[in-house]
């Protein structure tokens, strides 16, 4: 019976589930916090800035990033938001170091090549945002080549996800947020939202929840954010200190 949870845990975590916008998202657009966000997210001489807003799964990155964009809208910066999970590696390269290796789960669910040449140079220094806001269909465990999109001068290319101040990544970010949220009410979120365990010490987040610890071993994301927000209330997020600790 636990081999069967733990193989649905780690189908639902990885396909990168997002639900369809909630009234969260008003609550949020509401608050001072994301106008503050939009007021402080710079703007770059060439004409694009690059923002990541990064978290674990269930912080609350999809709906955030929905929120932080209706911000610069909202003043006038015209904003575009990609989704990481639509950049992860097939299954065959997710799986590779076994079906619930956290170091799988670590190192091996996103391509970032395609990451980085799609969507992080066209809107880097230099880029000419020509970019691709897809290269993988998790679904159909497929290759996607969709059509280039031109994205406007002025443009804040908004990318949520995972890992986003991993080594490779970090120096990338015009500015970057981390969404802080304790694994008990991240795992009670997944559970609500995906059917997995509420348990974050349950064998079928494994995977998901040392995985997720090993990056914050390697990373400190809360130490390379320009801002960490407490998210754990997603209706009144707040800024906070960056943490000491790992959880």
């Amino acid at each position: 019976m636990v081999e069967l949870v733990e193989t649905s845990v780690v189908e639902l975590v990885e396909a990168g589930f997002r639900q369809a916008q909630s009234p969260v998202v008003v609550e949020l657009v509401e608050t001072k916090l994301v106008e503050t966000l939009a007021a402080e997210t710079p703007r770059r001489p060439d004409g694009y800035t690059l923002v990541a807003v990064d978290g674990v799964d269930g912080s609350g990155k999809t709906t955030f990033a929905g929120a932080y964009a209706a911000a610069l809208d909202s003043v006038g910066r015209h904003a575009v938001v990609v989704h990481a999970d639509d950049f992860l590696n097939l299954r065959a390269v997710r799986h590779r170091r076994g079906r619930h290796s956290p170091e799988g789960f670590w190192l091996d669910t996103y391509d970032y090549d395609a990451l980085v040449r799609d969507v992080l140079e066209p809107f880097g220094p230099g880029g000419d945002g020509v970019h691709r806001a897809a290269a993988t269909d998790h679904c159909r465990d497929a290759r996607l080549d969709p059509e280039p999109v031109q994205a406007p001068p002025g443009t804040v290319c908004i990318v949520e996800g995972m890992f986003l101040h991993r080594r490779e990544l970090a120096g990338r970010w015009d500015y970057s947020v981390f969404l802080d949220v304790p694994f008990t009410e991240t795992a009670r979120r997944m559970a609500a939202r995906d059917g997995t365990p509420a348990d974050p010490g349950h064998p079928g987040m494994r995977r998901y929840v040392e995985g997720q610890r090993l990056y914050f071993t390697e990373a400190s994301p809360w130490l390379r954010a320009s801002r960490v927000v407490d998210n754990t209330d997603p209706a009144a997020p707040r800024f906070t200190a960056a943490r000491k600790r790992i959880e």
